[in-house]
């Protein structure tokens, strides 16, 4: 029965790879009866567990209730989903975001459970580190936005280069991760090169100090609570 159970989550997971919009498209119909089995078989597994463990027991196990919810809203999804295909009516499979719950909450993934549980304590202890990166880019953008928001300089696509504080917010987030370093930097660099040397400060700052300090309070933090979990203080 693990065994199966873990077939049909990982059923359930890859729909998303079939369903619309899709990398292999499959009709609707198709991947609507495969959810359904992998929510029949989900009741299933839950029933089982209910026959077999006290009611007073099962109904007070957090896992259990978040199980039910999760099936109930994807067939209420699954449903108004058919019908506003029917009217031809677009709409969004919203439930979809539910299909881990089934991965993390049944009986058999009490490992991948305890690492979920290790990520959730640790986000607490990140959020000062993550608050001082987004203090940050916020400043850096507003700098960016003194410096370049008046000189009218244009992209190479033709477009106003740092006008708004909300794009330089997002083209600095994307810096961080130098995917699209030089592209975002040439045009003020065109105007002037020693416009370089800010970015030079904003990649230093952020991305080899900030993302280096912010990788090494995630580890310390997991790592500590994985050890206090896997030492039998709170395994489960």
């Amino acid at each position: 029965m693990r065994t199966a159970t873990y077939f049909f989550i990982f059923l359930n997971l890859s729909l998303a790879v079939f369903e619309e919009p899709a990398v292999y498209p499959l009709p609707f119909l198709v991947t609507s009866l495969v959810e359904v089995l992998c929510l029949l078989v989900f009741f299933g597994r839950l029933t089982h567990f209910a026959k077999v463990t006290r009611r007073n027991v099962f109904w007070k196990d957090t896992k259990n209730i978040c199980i039910m919810v999760a099936i109930l809203l994807s067939l209420i999804d699954l449903a108004i989903y058919g019908v506003l295909r029917i009217y031809n009516v677009r709409s969004i499979r919203w439930s979809r975001i539910v299909r881990p719950i089934f991965l993390i909450n049944f009986a058999e993934s009490r490992q991948i459970r305890r690492a979920f549980r290790s990520i959730r304590n640790t986000l607490p202890e990140i959020t000062y580190v993550f608050l001082l990166f987004m203090f940050s880019l916020l400043m850096f953008s507003l700098m960016a936005l003194k410096l370049f928001g008046e000189r009218n300089l244009q992209t190479a696509e033709g477009l106003p280069y740092f006008k708004n504080y909300l794009e330089i917010v997002f083209d600095l987030y994307v810096l961080v991760t130098t995917a699209n370093s030089p592209d975002v930097m040439m045009p003020a660099f065109d105007f002037s090169s020693w416009y370089a040397l800010f970015f030079i400060a904003f990649v230093i700052v952020n991305t080899y100090i900030f993302m280096s300090l912010f990788l090494a309070v995630v580890y310390n933090n997991y790592k500590k609570h994985l050890k206090v979990m896997f030492g039998g203080l709170n395994c489960d």
